[in-house]
Parts: C-alpha cells; structure tokens; sequence
C-alpha cells in the first residue's frame, strides 16, 4: 500500500563471527567492516534506521550477541532492528532491554508462528518485524516460496500466504528480501513488492538487489515505505544524503535529520 509518509532508507548489517559482511545470492561473503564503526557512520550520514542480521545465529543455532548490540546501540540515535537466532519472547526481551528498538523474526516465526502473536501482544505490534526470504521456484517461475535459516531450507510455504498470516498475527512490519535479486546490483523485484504491498496494510522494506538510486526510487513507487541495502552503503557507491535528494526532487516524502547531536 503506497503511503504518505515519509520513506525510510535502512542500511542492513549482516554479522557473521563479529565483522559485517557482504555476499551475492546471500553466498561468496566479503568482509565490510566493524558492525559498531559502519552503524556509527550511517548514523552520521543520515540513515533512518539500522537493521542488524546476526545471520548465521539460526543456522548455528546459538543466539544473537547480546554485547555487540548493547554497544551498537550506545552508538547511535536512530532506531535499530535487530535479528538473527531470536527464538522466544526471552530473547526478544533481551534485545529490547539492551537497547533494541525492534526485533525481525524469520526462521523462528515460520517454526512457530504463535511467537509473532505473543511478541506482539507483549511489546507491541510497532516492536515486530517478520522477514521473508523469498526465492521463485526453478521450475515455476511464478511460484514464490520462502526460505529459512539464512536462505538454505526452502519451506515450500507460498509467499502470500505466509505475509497474510504473519500480518494477522500482528506482525508491525514485513522485511521482504528477494533471494534471487540480492546482492546482484539489479534491482528490487518490483512484482512482488506490488503484491505484498497490495495485500497488506503495514510497513514494506524492499530488501534485495538495489544497485542505483532509480532502484531504490522504483522500489518506492511500487509500494515499498523503506528500502534496505547494504554494500551500495557500505562500500559508499551510494551516499545517503545524495539518495535522499534525489528522491525529493521525484516527489519522494523523505527525512532529513539534523546532524548534529548533543
């Protein structure tokens, strides 16, 4: 659903063993740089918030680092998401208790789907954002199936489907990632965000594939309320600032926050 308000451009942080990285396809990872230092500076160049994806706390089956948050969050003034590994409404309490503002179910939610109802009853559907990994299906192209454990289990769910129940169960936010988009520099697969867009009535993020400002303005008119990116910002091929100029003079509602902080 196409709204009003202001869009939020929303750097993402994928931690693996302590550092940010970068990968195609979500493989073939790269090193980016220190999760504190990259968040400290996106703060500074005007992100509107910060998503963190401890991605591998899932698929090794531990929980998220509860310090590494803590310290990104004493760091910065913008809202951080937080996910990877969050498993009940413990962890989700931890996470907001150390800072936090939201926390992004994916695996866990789709293991248990009651946890999108309890968090949300508990902190609020505005505190849960469920994340989709979506690839389409090889031998049906028009088949969209989400994936698990950092986009190695396809669950066979159909996308649809799964955002029309993870909305009725008070999630706050959808993440929708494109699996076959990220990382390629391509663009968001517009499509689907048109149809999630169109069938729920809660915040977007476009995740996958953004490789230009046109992407991201795409992404926007197709019915996203925030675009999520991350190497075209961590390798600075993009600066925020300039993205968020660009957009206004196309007509795109957009922040910019003071940059100084006391």
């Amino acid at each position: 659903m196409v709204s009003s308000l202001a869009k939020r451009i929303i750097p993402c942080l994928d931690i693996k063993e302590g550092r940010v990285v970068k990968g195609v396809n979500f493989l073939g990872l790269q090193d980016a740089g220190d999760p504190i230092e990259v968040a400290k500076r996106y703060n500074d160049e005007g992100a509107d918030e910060i998503v963190f994806l401890d991605i591998t706390a899932t698929s090794d089956n531990r929980d998220v680092t509860l310090e590494m948050v803590k310290s990104v969050a004493k760091e910065i003034f913008i809202p951080l998401s937080v996910g990877g590994g969050i498993r009940s409404l413990q962890d989700m309490y931890n996470l907001l208790n150390v800072g936090c503002d939201k926390v992004s179910l994916n695996s866990s939610a789709l293991a248990n789907p009651d946890l999108i109802t309890q968090g949300a009853k508990r902190f609020g559907s505005q505190c849960i954002i469920v994340a989709i990994d979506v690839k389409r299906n090889a031998n049906n192209p028009k088949k969209l199936e989400v994936y698990t454990h950092g986009g190695v289990k396809n669950t066979g769910i159909d996308l649809l489907q799964w955002v029309k129940e993870a909305y009725n169960r008070g999630a706050g936010e959808i993440l929708l990632t494109s699996m076959d988009c990220d990382g390629t520099k391509s663009g968001y697969d517009l499509k689907t965000l048109e149809e999630v867009s169109n069938l729920v009535d809660i915040p977007l993020i476009a995740s996958g594939g953004a490789g230009s400002k046109e992407h991201i303005l795409e992404a926007f008119r197709s019915g996203a309320d925030a675009a999520l990116a991350a190497s075209i910002f961590h390798y600075q091929e993009i600066v925020i600032m300039e993205l968020k100029e660009f957009l206004r003079n196309e007509g795109i509602p957009v922040r910019f926050p003071s940059m100084v902080h006391l």
